[in-house]
């Protein structure tokens, strides 16, 4: 597969505390990484650095051949190729959730309307949602939001999806709905960076995992071999966490 995404040693901080240094993460197109770790550990600043929403003070990411670097002149088009999700949808709270899916690629890729809108009503229609276009947010659940969300992002035909934490501000009840479509489009090849605490979903989406601490990847690999045989004592630790036994 060719590589679609290069993170060369990357560092990034805030004033005086470094949130990572020397990172390096290559993504091939097509390929599900998913990246797990503690709270605080850089995650969801890694996802926000590829998309340019954090400056980097050393390193480069390059997307398709294209250095992506927050001053540039072309910054917006190289934007247009990355689908960037977070866990609090962002949707615009006055517009229906069909003017939500079709004002970006309207305004910003000067799609046809009547087209932008057919193209929208298929999406809906594939998470389940068709019946929901002239509905505003307000009246969606967390996980109906989110959805929206999803497709929102598709619509601007991203060459890679970020996704970051989005089912952290879900009820349990809502999550699998989400997830469902986050599999359903690893199963179509869509490249994906995945920052989730979900084990179940990581395990069962990801082409690669990758555990992230102190602002390092401790350890990534495959799946299988990721969960059932880990290689570093620090990524037991952190995975015995999510295993509960329950008491008598």
């Amino acid at each position: 597969m060719e590589t679609i995404l290069e993170v060369k040693n990357i560092s990034k901080s805030f004033d005086d505390i470094m949130v990572f240094e020397n990172l390096s993460l290559t993504v091939k197109k097509g390929e599900v990484v998913v990246i797990v770790g503690p709270s605080g550990c850089g995650k969801s600043t890694f996802l926000r650095c590829i998309n340019a929403l954090e400056r980097i003070q050393e390193g480069e990411i390059v997307l398709d051949g294209e250095s992506i670097d927050p001053a540039a002149k072309n910054l917006s088009r190289i934007r247009e190729k990355i689908g960037m999700v977070f866990q609090s949808y962002d949707l615009f709270p006055h517009l229906t959730i069909l003017q939500n899916l079709t004002l970006a690629p309207v305004k910003i890729r000067r799609t046809n309307r009547r087209d932008a809108e057919k193209e929208a009503l298929e999406f809906l229609d594939r998470v389940g949602l068709s019946n929901k276009k002239d509905s505003y947010p307000r009246q969606l659940s967390g996980g109906q939001k989110q959805r929206v969300a999803i497709v929102r992002a598709l619509m601007m035909h991203p060459e890679i999806l970020l996704l970051d934490e989005i089912t952290a501000a879900l009820d349990p009840e809502m999550v699998r709905e989400v997830l469902d479509v986050v599999l359903d489009l690893a199963r179509e090849g869509r490249t994906m960076i995945v920052v989730t605490h979900e084990m179940q979903f990581a395990r069962a989406v990801a082409d690669r995992m990758i555990f992230m601490d102190g602002g390092r990847i401790v350890e990534e690999g495959n799946a299988a071999e990721f969960f059932d045989a880990p290689k570093t004592d620090r990524l037991r630790k952190f995975l015995h966490s999510f295993d509960y036994e329950r008491r008598e």
